[in-house]
């Protein structure tokens, strides 16, 4: 009898893992929304958004993590791999830089970029993982200054 309640404890929980883990996933799928219109929360640019990961990540996510802000830097690279179209910014920091996933409705602005390009993208902050994650980003070219 306790054998069968263990495997049903054990199975309910499993099922409520996969239940939030579906619902954190197709949330993030979901997040689509244009954001260029949207306020930013702040605006800085990418080497000092890495540079405070860099020295604190636990306060950088309390200032930055799930919130809209605004991010100017140089281009390093574009890809465009799982067909997903991806800007990372460069950094003082060799190994860091910005990831910026970008939105669908921006493939235009993507097509136009250039590596060592000036630009300004807004997106949803959603950590560090070895450079800073920023997704569903909207793009405003800038002429190199």
């Amino acid at each position: 009898m306790k054998r069968k309640k263990y495997i049903l404890v054990i199975l309910i929980l499993l099922i409520l893992m996969f239940v939030i883990k579906y619902a954190f996933v197709s949330e993030d799928y979901k997040q689509t929304e244009n954001l260029i219109d949207k306020t930013p929360e702040l605006v800085l640019n990418a080497n000092d958004l890495t540079n405070a990961y860099v020295k604190n990540e636990e306060n950088s996510n309390k200032l930055y993590a799930g919130k809209i802000i605004e991010v100017i830097g140089i281009v390093e690279e574009t890809t465009t791999l799982n067909n997903r179209n991806t800007i990372i910014l460069a950094s003082e920091h060799n190994s860091f830089g910005v990831i910026c996933d970008i939105n669908p409705n921006f493939t235009t602005e993507f097509n136009q970029i250039q590596k060592n390009q000036k630009i300004q993208v807004k997106g949803i902050c959603k950590g560090f993982l070895k450079d800073v994650i920023l997704l569903n980003c909207s793009i405003e070219l800038k002429p190199n200054e």
